[in-house]
């Protein structure tokens, strides 16, 4: 968590101890009080809140890239990729870099607006920045955290894993936090997605760009 991510839960967050039981609601409401300047995010990643400035450029155009292929390719269908929405699964928030759900998601909307309940979401793509703290929110947190609510297919797209890799997970076990499937294979090698809406689609040089320098 960071400095920010500190200052700002101790002027909303209560000075008392808090039942592990209640950290959920403690840390919704926190969530949504917070006030961040702009170019900044905030989600709840499996007991914390996280604060994270938005992507570099290079992150920046490979989720763009992403989404804009996956519309192209689910044109004319029931569903759209999605980009700067909160996915949230019981009080557990989540700003993903591209996620697939329905075209007309409405019910799937939670309270107020506030995002879509990750129960009507098909597939979640993060691409990996960089800084340890990043690295493991989207290689081992958030992988925990999207089979916990079931996604079905979790997509990394990672720079910082060799000359880069594609890691596609699918197969949910909820109760366990893990996926049964693990694909990982290098930039410049098409992936590509087993089940859901955005089946047979390949994730490609195209995409990801050319392998990266060790």
């Amino acid at each position: 968590m960071t400095a920010l991510a500190h200052e700002t839960l101790e002027a909303v967050m209560p000075k008392v101890a808090t039942p592990p039981s209640d950290l959920d609601d403690v840390l919704w409401h926190a969530w949504k009080a917070m006030k961040l300047p702009e170019g900044y995010h905030a989600e709840i990643v499996e007991g914390f809140i996280e604060v994270s400035p938005t992507g570099r450029y290079a992150h920046g155009q490979i989720a763009n890239r992403l989404r804009r292929a996956l519309d192209r390719f689910l044109d004319g269908g029931e569903f759209a990729a999605y980009q700067d929405l909160n996915v949230v699964h019981k009080r557990k928030v989540w700003i993903p870099d591209v996620f697939i759900a329905l075209e007309d998601a409405e019910e799937h909307v939670i309270e107020e607006g506030l995002g879509i309940d990750a129960s009507g979401v098909e597939l979640i793509a993060e691409v990996v920045s960089p800084g340890r703290e990043s690295l493991e929110r989207d290689r081992d947190r958030k992988r925990r955290a999207y089979a916990r609510a079931g996604i079905p297919v979790y997509l990394i797209i990672d720079d910082y894993d060799g000359q880069g890799s594609v890691r596609m997970l699918s197969g949910p076990v909820p109760d366990q936090a893990r996926y049964e499937s693990e694909v990982r294979l290098p930039y410049g090698t098409a992936v590509t997605i087993p089940e859901g809406p955005a089946k047979g689609f390949a994730i490609t040089k195209s995409i990801t760009g050319g392998p990266r320098r060790s």
